[in-house]
């Protein structure tokens, strides 16, 4: 069995791929990325009743592999770069060609996977973590959660300038809906739920529209969302309105969360 290990920011991501058969990944939470390895490798070798001898190799990849030298309780480890884990994983996952691939996790990356062809776009530092730090610094609120929660019940048009604020016409195709200003209306009677909503929805934007100029430069109506932001309710839907308006078309794959532990374990066959 080859295993596959994202060390990241807040979380490590681990999963199994014995021959075609892909193990169900497991999370686990911890800031030293050591510990958290070796705790991600023993919490999955329990919950599928493996022992260490089953295992063949480790492909690590993340911003916490290079604090791991070359093996982890034994076993040898492999070091994969992790925009190529991601390319890779993302086409694993959609079933797609080629694609570009988006990795939402502390911040944010883009990455055009063709085949077995995989290069970084770029990238930008508007992520989970900037939800969370400006969810501290606004509101005193820092359960992700509870952010998440409070934001289904906010109200955008008392935050958010929108088209239909500043004009009474149409500009191009733009819906009178779409936001014109983040936080440009700023009411004073906007509560914590209507703030959360437009923080979530300024961070969604910012990287729903970085995907949605990539993939036109890219030529390619294809983006695969990726990462633990993928399960917040606010993010499908602002991939769905910015999908509608540009002609481009969001994938969202199951286990889209692990997909750079995934692909780190199933590049083995072409490295």
């Amino acid at each position: 069995m080859i295993i596959g290990i994202d060390i990241g920011g807040s979380t490590t991501k681990i999963v199994g791929i014995k021959e075609t058969l892909l193990l169900e990944p497991l999370t686990v939470e911890a800031n030293d990325p050591i510990a958290s390895a070796a705790g991600a490798l023993g919490k999955f070798l329990n919950a599928n009743a493996l022992s260490i001898k089953d295992i063949e190799l480790i492909r690590m990849t993340g911003a916490g592999a290079s604090f791991i030298q070359k093996d982890l309780l034994g076993i040898p480890v492999e070091k994969v770069e992790e925009f190529k884990a991601l390319g890779h994983g993302g086409l694993y996952l959609s079933g797609l060609e080629k694609a570009v691939i988006v990795s939402m996790g502390t911040g944010t990356a883009l990455v055009k996977a063709n085949g077995n062809c995989i290069s970084h776009m770029g990238g930008t530092g508007v992520g989970g973590g900037t939800i969370l730090g400006l969810s501290k610094a606004m509101l005193n609120l820092s359960d992700f959660d509870n952010i998440v929660n409070l934001a289904e019940s906010g109200d955008l048009s008392l935050v958010d300038l929108s088209i239909r604020d500043i004009t009474q016409g149409d500009i191009g195709n733009l819906p009178p809906t779409l936001t014109a200003s983040n936080f440009g209306k700023m009411s004073d009677k906007a509560t914590k739920s209507d703030l959360v909503k437009a923080l979530l929805n300024m961070v969604f934007q910012t990287i729903g529209m970085m995907a949605v100029l990539a993939s036109k430069i890219e030529k390619d109506n294809d983006i695969v969302m990726t990462g633990n932001l993928v399960k917040v309710p606010q993010a499908q839907k602002t991939f769905h309105e910015l999908a509608k308006l540009y002609n481009v078309k969001f994938h969202t794959p199951k286990y889209a969360q692990h997909c750079t532990a995934i692909g780190a374990a199933i590049s083995y066959k072409n490295h």
